[in-house]
Protein backbone atom coordinates (compact mmCIF):
# COMPACT_ATOMS: atom_id res chain seq x y z
CA UNK A 1 0.00 0.00 0.00
CA UNK A 2 1.01 3.55 -1.08
CA UNK A 3 2.29 5.63 2.26
CA UNK A 4 1.66 8.82 0.09
CA UNK A 5 -2.19 10.72 0.82
CA UNK A 6 -4.37 10.34 -1.49
CA UNK A 7 -5.39 13.35 -3.82
CA UNK A 8 -8.38 15.61 -2.66
CA UNK A 9 -11.09 15.00 -4.88
CA UNK A 10 -12.46 18.25 -7.43
CA UNK A 11 -15.29 19.35 -5.88
CA UNK A 12 -18.51 18.77 -8.26
CA UNK A 13 -19.65 21.69 -9.97
CA UNK A 14 -23.15 23.13 -8.42
CA UNK A 15 -26.22 22.02 -9.78
CA UNK A 16 -28.69 24.96 -10.83
CA UNK A 17 -30.86 24.69 -7.96
CA UNK A 18 -27.65 24.60 -5.85
CA UNK A 19 -26.21 27.77 -6.90
CA UNK A 20 -30.28 29.64 -6.65
CA UNK A 21 -30.61 28.14 -2.39
CA UNK A 22 -27.14 30.10 -2.17
CA UNK A 23 -28.46 33.19 -3.69
CA UNK A 24 -31.69 33.35 -1.80
CA UNK A 25 -29.72 32.55 1.47
CA UNK A 26 -27.15 35.35 0.65
CA UNK A 27 -30.32 37.72 0.18
CA UNK A 28 -31.77 36.75 3.44
CA UNK A 29 -28.58 36.93 5.14
CA UNK A 30 -28.39 40.57 3.80
CA UNK A 31 -32.05 41.74 4.63
CA UNK A 32 -31.25 40.75 8.25
CA UNK A 33 -28.35 42.59 8.55
CA UNK A 34 -28.99 45.77 6.72
CA UNK A 35 -32.20 46.02 8.52
CA UNK A 36 -29.83 45.39 11.78
CA UNK A 37 -27.58 48.11 10.76
CA UNK A 38 -31.03 50.33 10.04
CA UNK A 39 -31.24 50.49 14.10
CA UNK A 40 -27.80 52.03 14.83
CA UNK A 41 -28.21 56.08 16.09
CA UNK A 42 -26.08 58.41 14.20
CA UNK A 43 -24.64 58.90 17.71
CA UNK A 44 -23.65 54.95 17.82
CA UNK A 45 -22.06 55.54 14.11
CA UNK A 46 -19.99 58.41 14.95
CA UNK A 47 -18.18 56.38 18.17
CA UNK A 48 -17.99 53.55 16.49
CA UNK A 49 -15.86 55.37 13.56
CA UNK A 50 -13.54 56.33 15.94
CA UNK A 51 -13.11 52.79 17.27
CA UNK A 52 -12.58 51.37 13.69
CA UNK A 53 -9.83 54.19 12.94
CA UNK A 54 -7.75 53.41 15.83
CA UNK A 55 -7.85 49.54 15.33
CA UNK A 56 -7.15 50.05 11.54
CA UNK A 57 -3.79 52.21 12.73
CA UNK A 58 -3.15 49.19 14.97
CA UNK A 59 -2.75 47.04 11.93
CA UNK A 60 1.00 46.76 10.84
CA UNK A 61 0.17 46.20 7.25
CA UNK A 62 -2.47 49.08 7.50
CA UNK A 63 -0.07 51.63 9.62
CA UNK A 64 3.12 50.73 7.94
CA UNK A 65 1.59 50.50 4.06
CA UNK A 66 2.75 52.95 1.55
CA UNK A 67 -0.29 52.73 -0.40
CA UNK A 68 -3.85 52.10 0.57
CA UNK A 69 -6.83 51.01 -1.68
CA UNK A 70 -9.98 51.75 0.54
CA UNK A 71 -13.92 52.98 0.14
CA UNK A 72 -16.04 56.01 0.97
CA UNK A 73 -18.99 54.53 3.77
CA UNK A 74 -22.28 54.57 3.21
CA UNK A 75 -24.48 55.98 6.51
CA UNK A 76 -25.14 52.60 7.41
CA UNK A 77 -21.80 51.19 6.68
CA UNK A 78 -18.82 51.14 9.44
CA UNK A 79 -17.51 55.06 8.93
CA UNK A 80 -14.10 55.36 7.09
CA UNK A 81 -13.88 59.12 7.05
CA UNK A 82 -11.93 58.65 10.49
CA UNK A 83 -8.98 56.54 9.27
CA UNK A 84 -8.84 58.70 5.82
CA UNK A 85 -8.24 62.15 7.66
CA UNK A 86 -5.43 60.58 9.21
CA UNK A 87 -3.87 58.23 6.44
CA UNK A 88 -3.33 61.68 4.69
CA UNK A 89 -2.24 63.35 7.78
CA UNK A 90 0.85 60.87 7.32
CA UNK A 91 0.85 61.08 3.60
CA UNK A 92 -0.06 57.51 2.77
CA UNK A 93 -1.63 57.18 -1.14
CA UNK A 94 -5.60 56.17 -0.54
CA UNK A 95 -7.25 55.22 -3.51
CA UNK A 96 -11.10 54.63 -4.12
CA UNK A 97 -13.76 53.26 -6.17
CA UNK A 98 -15.24 55.40 -8.85
CA UNK A 99 -18.26 53.76 -10.32
CA UNK A 100 -18.15 54.01 -14.36
CA UNK A 101 -21.37 53.24 -16.11
CA UNK A 102 -22.87 50.14 -15.17
CA UNK A 103 -20.44 48.05 -12.78
CA UNK A 104 -17.38 49.36 -14.90
CA UNK A 105 -14.43 49.26 -12.36
CA UNK A 106 -12.14 52.43 -11.50
CA UNK A 107 -10.06 54.19 -8.92
CA UNK A 108 -8.98 57.65 -8.50
CA UNK A 109 -6.64 59.30 -5.63
CA UNK A 110 -8.04 60.79 -2.36
CA UNK A 111 -6.60 64.35 -2.27
CA UNK A 112 -9.20 65.62 0.86
CA UNK A 113 -12.13 64.59 2.91
CA UNK A 114 -13.91 67.69 1.67
CA UNK A 115 -13.42 66.23 -2.21
CA UNK A 116 -15.78 63.37 -1.46
CA UNK A 117 -19.18 63.87 -3.74
CA UNK A 118 -21.97 61.72 -4.60
CA UNK A 119 -21.39 61.60 -7.79
CA UNK A 120 -24.87 59.65 -8.70
CA UNK A 121 -27.67 59.12 -6.55
CA UNK A 122 -27.23 55.73 -4.72
CA UNK A 123 -23.49 55.35 -5.06
CA UNK A 124 -20.80 56.02 -2.19
CA UNK A 125 -18.91 59.09 -1.79
CA UNK A 126 -15.90 59.52 -4.97
CA UNK A 127 -12.84 61.76 -5.47
CA UNK A 128 -13.24 64.09 -8.16
CA UNK A 129 -9.47 63.08 -9.79
CA UNK A 130 -8.62 61.69 -12.93
CA UNK A 131 -9.73 57.66 -13.42
CA UNK A 132 -6.41 55.50 -12.53
CA UNK A 133 -7.85 52.34 -14.63
CA UNK A 134 -9.37 49.08 -13.15
CA UNK A 135 -6.11 47.59 -12.23
CA UNK A 136 -4.41 50.69 -9.76
CA UNK A 137 -5.49 48.16 -7.17
CA UNK A 138 -2.42 45.82 -8.23
CA UNK A 139 -0.13 48.55 -6.57
CA UNK A 140 -1.34 49.03 -3.41
CA UNK A 141 0.03 47.48 -0.20
CA UNK A 142 -3.44 46.47 1.36
CA UNK A 143 -6.64 46.57 0.54
CA UNK A 144 -9.94 47.53 2.89
CA UNK A 145 -12.98 46.01 1.89
CA UNK A 146 -16.37 46.67 2.62
CA UNK A 147 -18.59 43.75 3.83
CA UNK A 148 -22.13 42.73 5.59
CA UNK A 149 -20.69 40.47 7.14
CA UNK A 150 -17.64 38.20 7.61
CA UNK A 151 -16.46 34.63 9.04
CA UNK A 152 -13.53 32.92 10.70
CA UNK A 153 -13.11 31.62 7.53
CA UNK A 154 -12.44 34.34 5.66
CA UNK A 155 -16.29 34.26 4.08
CA UNK A 156 -17.23 37.89 2.62
CA UNK A 157 -20.88 38.69 2.42
CA UNK A 158 -21.12 42.21 0.56
CA UNK A 159 -23.96 44.11 -0.90
CA UNK A 160 -24.94 41.76 -3.59
CA UNK A 161 -23.87 44.37 -6.41
CA UNK A 162 -20.69 42.68 -7.22
CA UNK A 163 -18.03 45.40 -7.68
CA UNK A 164 -15.66 44.44 -5.24
CA UNK A 165 -15.88 40.33 -5.92
CA UNK A 166 -14.71 41.70 -9.73
CA UNK A 167 -11.86 44.02 -8.54
CA UNK A 168 -10.36 41.74 -5.44
CA UNK A 169 -9.78 39.56 -8.40
CA UNK A 170 -7.08 41.91 -9.54
CA UNK A 171 -5.45 41.96 -6.02
CA UNK A 172 -2.05 39.98 -6.32
CA UNK A 173 -1.03 37.25 -4.03
CA UNK A 174 0.04 38.21 -0.70
CA UNK A 175 -1.42 41.43 -0.41
CA UNK A 176 -3.52 41.81 3.26
CA UNK A 177 -7.52 42.20 1.90
CA UNK A 178 -8.61 43.08 5.20
CA UNK A 179 -12.94 43.71 5.49
CA UNK A 180 -14.40 46.25 8.06
CA UNK A 181 -17.61 45.14 9.99
CA UNK A 182 -19.28 45.88 13.26
CA UNK A 183 -19.02 43.14 15.82
CA UNK A 184 -21.99 41.25 15.66
CA UNK A 185 -21.03 41.33 12.19
CA UNK A 186 -18.34 38.45 12.61
CA UNK A 187 -19.23 34.83 12.32
CA UNK A 188 -17.44 31.80 13.59
CA UNK A 189 -17.44 29.53 10.16
CA UNK A 190 -17.74 26.53 11.87
CA UNK A 191 -20.87 27.12 13.86
CA UNK A 192 -22.25 30.30 11.29
CA UNK A 193 -20.59 29.83 7.93
CA UNK A 194 -21.83 32.42 5.21
CA UNK A 195 -23.20 31.19 2.02
CA UNK A 196 -20.62 31.31 -0.90
CA UNK A 197 -20.25 30.91 -4.24
CA UNK A 198 -17.71 29.20 -6.14
CA UNK A 199 -16.28 32.91 -7.81
CA UNK A 200 -16.59 34.52 -4.30
CA UNK A 201 -13.33 35.33 -2.89
CA UNK A 202 -11.77 34.92 1.01
CA UNK A 203 -10.49 37.73 2.42
CA UNK A 204 -7.43 37.64 4.65
CA UNK A 205 -8.61 40.09 7.69
CA UNK A 206 -11.11 41.29 9.34
CA UNK A 207 -11.37 44.73 11.49
CA UNK A 208 -14.30 45.91 13.79
CA UNK A 209 -14.63 48.31 16.41
CA UNK A 210 -13.63 45.78 19.21
CA UNK A 211 -10.81 44.48 17.43
CA UNK A 212 -8.65 43.10 14.80
CA UNK A 213 -7.83 39.23 13.20
CA UNK A 214 -6.52 37.20 10.72
CA UNK A 215 -8.07 34.96 9.04
CA UNK A 216 -7.26 31.46 6.95
CA UNK A 217 -8.92 27.99 6.66
CA UNK A 218 -9.02 26.24 9.88
CA UNK A 219 -7.89 29.34 11.97
CA UNK A 220 -11.08 29.88 13.79
CA UNK A 221 -10.91 32.26 16.46
CA UNK A 222 -7.12 31.84 17.69
CA UNK A 223 -5.53 35.03 16.52
CA UNK A 224 -7.38 37.76 17.84
CA UNK A 225 -6.30 41.78 18.41
CA UNK A 226 -9.13 42.75 20.59
CA UNK A 227 -9.06 46.39 22.59
CA UNK A 228 -9.02 46.43 25.96
CA UNK A 229 -11.96 45.32 27.78
CA UNK A 230 -13.86 44.01 24.53
CA UNK A 231 -15.88 41.24 25.35
CA UNK A 232 -15.78 37.89 23.29
CA UNK A 233 -18.85 37.23 21.12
Amino acid sequence: MSNEAAAPKARSPLSPDEVEAIIEAKEEWRRRLRARRGTHTKRQRAERAEAIADVLDSIPAVREARSVAAYAARSSEPDTRGWMSRALARQQRVILPVLGTGLARDWALLTSLEDLQERAPGRPPEPSGPSLGARAIADVDVVIAPALAIDTWGRRLGQGGGWFDRVLGLVPRGVPVISLVYDDELFDGFATPLPIEPHDLLVTAVATPAGWRTLAPGQGLDQAHLSAGAAEE
